[in-house]
């Protein structure tokens, strides 16, 4: 039986959540914040041979503080490689060595495509965001696709209004004919609400769990599509002991969770 202690914020039971999806020996292309936080917990708890990598080049980083861009100087001591863009998103990801992929987008849809490019029509828009950095390809080429999102009607939507990051485009089948990898695609959506696995069959995502302090009808309330409940459907899992004290002592050690609960993930 794992302990449980009640003294979490949300933030960090997202990050948690993330952990769990990680299997040992995996190879997960992170950013910098939840992505890295997460892979972080699950090498210091139950995956120890995971493998992190940033888009920079960095492979096996093991930084004594959170990174702050994926160029930042605290990820190369130590590290088992230090590479180049194209050695990651070539040799790796297009190789179809990476497992997992950590994304985050302004919007999120049914099919886990994911929007970073405009809010409203393409050349009218109400306003332009950054684009797609790596998130395409990671999202094209690796196995397994984590999505992190706040849960709302702002951020998700049953049609995203541009398709930055294909998830399964517009159903089953689409991602394959479209010439992607076959048995890759998002499995799982993290929100400050609930998860939100994707139906094998439908390829929409549909709630799996509910947070501690949220309820299904909340979920279902702020989801902007016909949400399909699972009939397994539970409460989330709280943080564990041993993955708060690799949070808190190992890994985020200048409290950088903590700025998510201030952007609103609560």
């Amino acid at each position: 039986m794992h302990e449980h202690p009640n003294d979490y914020i949300k933030p960090e039971l997202m990050a948690c959540c993330g952990a769990r999806e990680i299997r040992d020996g995996d190879v997960v292309i992170v950013g910098t914040g939840f992505p890295t936080i997460s892979a972080s917990i699950a090498k210091h708890t139950h995956a120890p041979r995971t493998m992190l990598m940033q888009e920079s080049g960095v492979y096996d980083a093991r930084p004594r503080r959170p990174a702050l861009s994926v160029g930042d100087p605290c990820l190369n001591p130590g590290a088992a490689m230090i590479g180049g863009l194209t050695d990651v998103m070539g040799m790796f990801l297009q190789g179809g060595w990476v497992n997992v992929g950590f994304l985050a987008g302004s919007q999120v849809d049914k099919y886990g495509n994911i929007n970073t490019t405009v809010i409203g029509d393409y050349d009218r828009p109400k306003s332009r965001l950054p684009g797609s950095g790596g998130a395409n390809p990671i999202g094209a080429l690796a196995q397994r696709v984590i999505i992190i999102a706040l849960h709302n009607t702002r951020r998700l939507a049953e049609k995203v209004d541009f398709i930055t990051t294909p998830g399964y485009i517009d159903g089953p089948g689409t991602r394959e004919r479209w010439g992607l990898p076959k048995n890759t695609g998002p499995s799982l959506i993290i929100t400050n609400k609930a998860l939100l696995r994707f139906d094998p069959d439908s390829k929409e995502a549909c709630l799996a769990s509910y947070h501690p302090g949220s309820s299904i009808d909340e979920v279902v309330a702020s989801t902007p599509w016909d949400l399909k409940v699972a009939d397994d459907v539970h409460e989330t899992e709280p943080p564990r002991a041993e993955e708060l004290k690799a949070l808190r002592e190992r890994i985020d050690t200048i409290g950088l969770i903590k700025v998510y609960e201030q952007k609103g993930y609560v």
